[in-house]
């Protein structure tokens, strides 16, 4: 049976996102995006031998609705949602059995089933070939619902080999599920459970060797763990450091602030090569962490917290969350002045946003403070609900406000001075593997953005142009944050 699976893209292709890195993209004349739906080559990997499948990513191709699949799988999150019922009438129009699954139809089970022949509620792993197996017989049931959680130790390990190798700035990989903290905004814990589930060491390892691959031209591609808090198990997570040294990898993960009290694991994370940390600050404000039950952040200092961390090597991403209901008008000039003493170079700055299945929209849809169900404004860059002490256009007016603010250029060079006074990236699995001729050549692509009506962009330019040589200046940091501030100026 030929089977398409189908990450969508969230709405048109005009419409951008944080990590969409259009800008990016058009730098390097090729169509790129920052990473792919881990539950993709998952379902890959749990398809029998015997079906021929193929993966079409919309952030980097068209879906070939002509290639005659018999079955479309469809990954859907709350932004992607409205497409990928598109996408799957436009299938079912043609006779193509179409499968949704992912966190929004779980929790939303009876609008995707108005688009599709049949929704899976929950974890994949222990439905997938059994759906299969029904579909070939005629007998595909309208929901399939887990049972359990998945047990990590008994699934196959990740299959990417039907992903792009080129047209990815980093591959995804995922140690654990489940998270023990309950935010009132995430919905993590509703669809994965609060006991942290760990995959076997080995078969994580076994992952890694396929990301490398044999190529030496991928040995240096960046590695993204999506544990939504790598730390969790701190035992399991000491194991895992010490066996990725021998990788020489280059990646990023998530955790939670705890971590910087822990000086011996921060050295085991720089040595096995992690560059960056996103952790979920998401306010500086006690009374709204008090109030998403982001209660653990409490204790710490943000600011101790964050040059701990970054004394190891390990550069901080901190995540802010804005519209909570104790945020006003004065809540935005608070939070670009933290930003900046904090030297946060990558902050996230997101839109509170009811995601389904979360406690957040339990509460605003009980409160009527939910403008609509618009799916693709779900996106943590729009407006969708009634904030408790402004308006909704004074909101958005805000959000980019701090946008503009954080990633204006004099912002950028002055916090990758800031770094670069500090030789922050010292360590010898920081220095940029790019080599001379490459250099030349971003150096060359720089110069034909000069003069484009741009005069920020153009000072920034020249005024960056002597470090490009220099191997411990990340070329790949400079170019990510000329797309967040073409991101910032263009939402």
């Amino acid at each position: 049976m030929k089977i398409a699976l189908i990450i969508p893209r969230n709405g048109s292709e005009e419409k951008s996102s944080f990590y969409d890195l259009k800008f990016v993209s058009s730098f390097l004349f090729s169509r790129k995006h920052f990473s792919y739906l881990l539950a993709i080559p998952t379902l890959a990997s749990l398809t029998p031998p015997e079906h021929e499948i193929r993966v079409f990513d919309e952030n980097i191709e068209d879906i070939d609705y002509g290639w005659g699949a018999a079955l479309a799988g469809i990954s859907v999150r709350t932004m992607f949602a409205l497409r990928a019922y598109e996408i799957a009438d436009r299938f079912r129009k043609m006779g193509v059995k179409t499968v949704l699954g992912g966190i929004h139809p779980s929790f939303c089970t009876d609008e995707a089933l108005q688009h599709s022949d049949s929704v899976v509620v929950g974890e994949a792993e222990g439905i997938w070939p059994g759906l299969l197996k029904d579909v070939q017989e005629g007998r595909l049931r309208r929901i399939y619902q887990a049972a359990n959680y998945t047990d990590l130790t008994s699934s196959p390990a990740t299959v990417r080999t039907l992903m792009s190798k080129k047209r990815y700035f980093a591959d995804i990989i995922q140690t654990t599920k489940g998270c023990p903290f309950t935010c009132e905004f995430c919905s993590v814990y509703a669809f994965d459970g609060q006991k942290i589930r760990n995959k076997p060491i080995d078969m994580v390892l076994k992952e890694i060797r396929e990301v490398q691959g044999t190529d030496a031209q991928f040995k240096k591609k960046s590695v993204f763990f999506a544990d939504d808090n790598i730390i969790a198990n701190p035992k399991y997570a000491r194991e895992l450091f010490m066996a990725l040294k021998a990788y020489r990898l280059n990646w990023s993960c998530q955790a939670s602030i705890n971590i910087s009290k822990d000086d011996d694991l921060l050295k085991s994370m720089k040595e096995s090569g992690c560059g960056s940390i996103l952790i979920g600050l998401e306010s500086i404000s006690p009374e709204n962490l008090t109030r998403m039950n982001k209660k653990l952040n409490l204790r710490y200092d943000y600011l101790t917290a964050i040059r701990k961390i970054q004394s190891h090597g390990i550069l901080v991403h901190g995540s802010f969350i804005l519209g909570n209901d104790f945020d006003d008008l004065s809540s935005f000039g608070g939070l670009i002045r933290f930003i900046r003493e904090a030297r946060l170079l990558m902050p996230l700055i997101n839109i509170l946003t009811p995601f389904p299945g979360t406690e957040l929209h339990k509460r605003l849809e009980e409160e009527g403070r939910i403008l609509h169900k618009d799916w693709s404004k779900y996106d943590a860059a729009h407006v969708v609900f009634k904030p408790a002490l402004m308006s909704p256009e004074e909101l958005i007016h805000g959000y980019r406000k701090v946008l503009r603010e954080v990633y204006s250029f004099e912002s950028i060079y002055s916090n990758l001075q800031y770094y670069w006074d500090h030789d922050f990236w010292k360590h010898s699995n920081e220095v940029d593997p790019i080599r001379f001729k490459f250099r030349m050549l971003f150096a060359a692509r720089l110069c034909t953005l000069l003069g484009y009506k741009n005069p920020a962009r153009t000072k920034f330019i020249i005024r960056i142009f002597p470090r490009l040589f220099d191997r411990r200046v990340r070329l790949s940091t400079i170019l990510t944050l000329m797309a967040y501030n073409d991101f910032a100026y263009t939402v």
